[in-house]
């Protein structure tokens, strides 16, 4: 059997995957103010290379938490803020 098949799978809520983004920007940009859901990244000063590591990231820690969690490259653009990201991620988890 595979290990997958072994992996519990824990729900998320929407005040959980908040904060892992906002807190993950807010070690991706340091400096930058504290973001909230209504921020933007581009008002974080946060560049193409520190928002794929906020996906890689994302994806890690949630790859951990539920099997075969990730972004879709074509979905990226339109993560323009934190709220779009806590979207998506609860949208791909079934959550949201």
């Amino acid at each position: 059997m595979p290990a997958e098949t072994h992996t519990q799978r824990i729900p998320l809520d929407r005040d959980a995957v908040a904060r892992l983004v906002i807190d993950q920007m807010a070690d991706l940009v340091p400096g930058a103010p504290v973001p909230d859901e209504s921020t933007r990244f581009a008002d974080l000063g946060a560049d193409s290379l520190a928002l794929m590591t906020l996906v890689e990231t994302i994806e890690d820690e949630l790859g951990e938490r539920s099997v075969g969690f990730h972004f879709d490259d074509e979905d990226l653009s339109d993560l323009e803020t934190v709220g779009d990201t806590v979207d998506y991620v609860l949208s791909r988890l079934g959550s949201g």
